[in-house]
């Protein structure tokens, strides 16, 4: 018999070892977690094929009567304007902001992490500073500079900053990954002729795929979920996010439509999910390159 041969049989009659307690413990505690995690999830989901009279004070899991009239709600929209106006805005929103973080972030990581000029490192402090500053300090003085220059109203302040490098979380990520790459890449570009152009688009921007897709992950959740940005900006209706037209539920009448609420919030978790689907094996990618540079 070969050892080929061999090796088939002994795998075929290898005996699994069987759990020891602690093992079978182990699963037990983290299959109850998560069952407790996805439990709100799963409600939602399955509130959505309930009639809205039995969703609040039902403590039962699956419906008792499956309808889809709260997705029919959902889809003829609310308040005059449809559901695929609001789908529109907030794709063209996180769309804009993840080619805006993206690009602009990339760019001042080049210049931080391989461009020496006066006073790097100050900028670079104060840069990383700004993220010890909360959001909410800043509203009031940046809604009068809008106000003041006609903006409100319009998607300009939500994405004017995108395009400025002025999330300092992602440049800062980009920064030290660039970090990480060897020195030597530049210089064989600058023998070749290379300027800083085209060293960070040919040489800097294809290795750092990982980074550039981890900072277009979180953007786009970031702002497909944002309310507050776009409560204080938008004030048509027609502009409106779906995280603003969920609210719309509550504020029309005195009685809500959680039927159609809960199927219009399954409906805006829908693309999250997929874009989160698509991109996280270069999310992982980029964690396992990270791992074994050294």
């Amino acid at each position: 018999m070969s050892a080929t041969q061999l090796l088939v049989t002994a795998k075929r009659t290898r005996v699994r070892r069987p759990w020891t307690r602690k093992e079978v413990t182990f699963h037990v505690i983290v299959l109850a977690i998560l069952a407790v995690i996805l439990y709100p999830v799963a409600w939602m989901v399955f509130s959505t094929f309930k009639p809205s009279a039995q969703i609040v004070g039902n403590a039962e899991l699956l419906p008792r009567e499956v309808t889809l009239e709260n997705y029919a709600t959902a889809l003829s929209g609310i308040g005059g304007v449809s559901f695929w106006t609001f789908f529109q805005n907030s794709t063209l929103l996180a769309v804009l902001s993840v080619i805006g973080v993206v690009g602009s972030s990339a760019l001042a990581a080049y210049a931080f992490a391989r461009i020496t000029f006066p006073g790097r490192d100050v900028y670079f402090a104060i840069m990383i500073g700004t993220l010890l500053l909360p959001f909410h300090v800043v509203i009031i003085p940046q809604y009068i500079i809008f106000n003041e220059l006609g903006l409100v109203n319009t998607f300009t302040p939500l994405l004017v900053g995108k395009f400025l490098a002025t999330e300092a979380f992602f440049v800062f990520l980009m920064v030290q990954f660039m970090r990480g790459l060897p020195r030597e890449l530049d210089e064989a570009a600058r023998i070749d002729g290379a300027g800083h152009y085209r060293t960070f688009w040919a040489i800097m921007l294809p290795l750092l795929k990982p980074a550039l897709v981890t900072s277009a992950i979180f953007t786009f959740i970031w702002t497909w979920n944002d309310f507050l940005g776009p409560l204080l900006y938008l004030k048509d209706p027609d502009l409106y996010t779906l995280p603003i037209a969920l609210r719309l539920f509550v504020d029309q009448t005195s009685s809500v439509d959680y039927g159609a609420q809960m199927a219009m919030a399954v409906l805006a978790l829908i693309p999250v999910f997929l874009f989160f689907l698509i991109f996280q094996r270069y999310l992982v990618g980029g964690v396992a390159t990270q791992g074994l540079k050294g």
